[in-house]
């Protein structure tokens, strides 16, 4: 072969093993850029720092003013981002500040000169933005002010400060020069993380050793380069600047604040003690002076009244200052006692449950009803589509019986005042305190989220909430009776204590006929339903005596077949249980 065919044929070679060789060395797009007519024009190249200089000075109190240029690599974004690590954890309880104040931004050569500052947890995020997408070198000046900066440490004051970092892109040269005012002692630098401890590229100081210099090679997106200064004791006259950090813990923090609003609320509930005390006091002190005056218990033979008078259901409220269902039990109880309705108990064996069936009886002077007895009556005897009815199976109250049950309590609130027991609605005094404490509860919830949010004074906060429980559940205890209520009382208290002997009382002569000493029985029985003491009072039926014609049965209660008295014990248990159970939920003393 000739020898010049040979630097033709090489260069064949050559061209045959480009497009091979190409995407080793990076050749292919230059390549593509000339020979393939379809192929971009441009490729945009990734944004990056050229050299980000800081030059800062330190003035009296700390006080650094910063200038720093940058030369910032464009690829088509209309700004920069830049942030400041402002905040760090100092203790438990405090964080280390450097605000960053006076933020101006200019640029030379047409960047972005636009700034915008936000503060986000531990950081300072500056955005400098343009007009337009930007693609080149372009310098940005900032201008700015950081204090905090200078602690006095012992013999110096240290400048600590990470002066360079926080970028989204990677920086090619970092340079700090920190002007002290006066002879620096030492310097020192680490580049990296955060908390890295890796020296920096270079730092020293100028031949004054009035500047330290330091400078960063090559710096990844997020690295930081942190500078450290020391200076002569006073030469700044800084201190460090610390916030105190809001935590669960900061927020029920124990000061001078929360300690007085605990005393505080210590004091109110020993002044609601003592109101409480004034209030519910005045019952005990009441029954105590007239038992003392000789209310005894009132029991004198077949001349016994009821404490002055008053009927069941109203000895149920004035006890517990509460109508309860065990209260309308008894009523239902002293009604068929008196001859306003029969109860007749079912055949279990014929019928499959034990049931109970109440039939209305007429009197011929119902004038002597009290409004709540009245009402009671009309709702057992009332259709739920308020047709009246003779007789109603205990299984069968439902439906509207509910919203009349609430009318009869209701009533019987009311008859208490009337009788001047109790100067107020019992239910309405407890529901006035309940209504407050739980608004109080609710504020001081409220209250102690918002303390902990903004202050340390949580603690605040939670006082009220207490105060609010505390007064939510004395307001149960708050109604309180009259004087006359209390002495009503005190003759219940007497007569309580003879039922629960579970002991009819003879006559003078101790020869009491037997259905006599039923029909005692009988009367007492609807307020042994109030006490509770129905089973043990019941079994004295049992020992009345020797039993007349009919007296299997009683004048106002009937049992199946084959049924007599010796069973009317357990017989009153069960219908007074399912009486409750059917209506409501019954209550104990």
């Amino acid at each position: 072969m000739p020898a010049c065919s040979r630097p033709l044929v090489a260069s064949l070679a050559i061209a045959a093993l480009l497009p091979l060789l190409g995407p080793l060395f990076g050749t292919v797009p230059a390549v593509a850029a000339a020979t393939g007519p379809e192929a971009p024009s441009t490729v945009a190249a990734p944004e990056r720092v050229i050299k980000d200089e800081v030059a800062l000075r330190i003035g009296r109190g700390g006080v650094a003013r910063v200038r720093e240029t940058i030369t910032y690599e464009f690829g088509g974004s209309r700004g920069l981002e830049r942030a400041f690590v402002t905040k760090r954890h100092s203790s438990v309880s405090e964080d280390r500040v450097n605000p960053i104040a006076n933020v101006r931004a200019s640029s030379p050569d047409g960047g972005p000169a636009q700034v915008a500052v936000t503060e986000n947890d531990t950081r300072t995020l500056l955005k400098v933005t343009g007009n337009a997408p930007l693609t080149g070198r372009r310098t940005v000046v900032l201008d700015y002010e950081v204090r905090g900066l200078v602690a006095p440490m012992g013999a110096v004051e240290e400048l600590r400060w990470t002066a360079v970092g926080g970028w989204k892109v990677p920086v090619d040269e970092a340079r700090v020069t920190v002007d002290g005012g006066a002879p620096i002692r030492n310097v020192n630098c680490f580049a990296g993380p955060l908390d890295s401890a890796i020296g920096c590229t270079q730092f020293y100081t100028n031949h004054t050793h009035t500047q330290g210099i330091f400078i960063q090679q090559r710096m990844s997106a997020g690295e930081y380069l942190t500078v450290v200064v020391g200076l002569p004791a006073g030469a700044t006259g800084g201190k460090p600047i610390f916030e105190r950090r809001r935590t669960v813990a900061t927020a029920f923090s124990v000061n001078g604040v929360t300690v007085a609003a605990l005393a505080g609320l210590l004091a109110l509930l020993i002044g609601g003690l003592g109101g409480l005390y004034l209030l519910r006091g005045r019952d005990a002190r009441v029954v105590g002076k007239r038992a003392a005056e000789g209310d005894h218990a009132p029991v004198e033979g077949s001349r016994f009244e009821p404490p002055d008078g008053v009927r069941p259901g109203q000895i149920g409220t004035l006890i517990d200052e509460r109508a309860d269902v065990i209260d309308v039990t008894a009523t239902i109880v002293d009604l068929a006692v008196r001859g306003h309705l029969l109860i007749e108990e079912e055949d279990r064996a014929a019928t499959g449950r034990l049931d109970w069936a109440l039939r209305r009886l007429d009197r011929p002077s119902p004038e002597n009803l009290l409004r709540y007895e009245r009402l009671l009556l009309d709702a057992l005897f009332t259709t739920p589509d308020g047709a009246p009815r003779d007789s109603v199976r205990l299984s069968e109250l439902g439906g509207t019986f509910a919203t009349r049950l609430a009318k009869v309590r209701s009533a019987m609130y009311d008859d208490v005042v009337e009788q001047g027991w109790f100067a107020r609605r019992p239910d309405s005094v407890r529901s006035r305190w309940t209504i407050a404490g739980l608004v109080l509860t609710v504020l001081g919830v409220a209250g102690t989220v918002a303390l902990a949010l903004a202050t340390d004074h949580a603690l605040v906060g939670l006082a009220v909430i207490i105060a609010g429980a505390a007064l939510t559940y004395g307001g149960q205890y708050m109604p309180a009776k009259t004087a006359r209520g209390s002495t009503v009382l005190a003759h219940t208290i007497g007569f309580r204590a003879f039922l629960e002997r579970g002991e009819l009382p003879d006559d003078a002569a101790g020869e009491m006929a037997a259905p006599q000493r039923i029909a005692l029985f009988s009367r007492f029985l609807p307020y042994a339903v109030v006490f509770g003491v129905v089973a043990k009072w019941a079994k004295t039926v049992e020992n009345a005596g020797e039993r007349a014609e009919g007296a299997d049965n009683l004048y106002w209660y009937e049992g199946p077949a084959e049924w007599d008295l010796s069973e009317f014990a357990e017989s009153m248990r069960t219908f007074t249980l399912a009486t409750s159970g059917s209506i409501s939920q019954s209550r104990g003393m």
